[in-house]
């Protein structure tokens, strides 16, 4: 079965590897990424099964916009993945206050805005999934990752939270 996703963060890492082995399976992706031109060989390579947007998690605005366009453009999207991702390494007093915010808007902030762009639209087609990708750092903390860790543990909280509310309405 062909499935959609939407993933924030595909220029490298994990949003990039997971985006390659969804197309080499013969599934679609909505890859959004602050450079796309970044994707261009993917694009070459996929064709069509390729929908590829520009997007910083950071500005709301955008955010809207582009979920809003994906699912217009697109039809059903099936999974919603929170990737996109920016780490500070420094100690506490070291870091900027650009440096800060850009971390936890990047990191928390982010996740929010697409996961409230998303919903809206899970809901209406009755279906699809949320995947947030969070890291260890969201259980536990290393030194000079503090605001990294901040922004993970607030992810976790929010995903936890969230769980026990469905648990409890399913069960009413």
């Amino acid at each position: 079965m062909t499935r959609t996703w939407f993933i924030t963060g595909t220029s490298s890492g994990f949003g990039l590897l997971l985006t390659r082995r969804l197309l080499e399976r013969g599934d679609r992706v909505a890859a959004t990424l602050r450079r796309p031109e970044a994707l261009d060989g993917l694009r070459a390579e996929h064709g069509d099964r390729l929908w590829v947007r520009r997007l910083d998690v950071t500005d709301v605005e955008e955010v809207r916009a582009v979920v809003d366009a994906a699912f217009a453009e697109l039809g059903t999207i099936d999974v919603v993945v929170n990737n996109a991702g920016y780490a500070v390494f420094a100690a506490v007093e070291e870091a900027s206050d650009d440096q800060i915010r850009e971390v936890i808007d990047t990191n928390l902030i982010g996740s929010i805005s697409v996961t409230r762009a998303a919903l809206p639209h899970l809901r209406a087609q009755r279906s699809g999934r949320f995947l947030q990708i969070s890291t260890a750092g969201g259980q536990t903390a290393y030194p000079n990752f503090g605001y990294y860790h901040a922004a993970k543990w607030g992810i976790e909280a929010s995903v936890r939270r969230s769980r026990r509310r469905s648990r409890r309405s399913a069960s009413a």
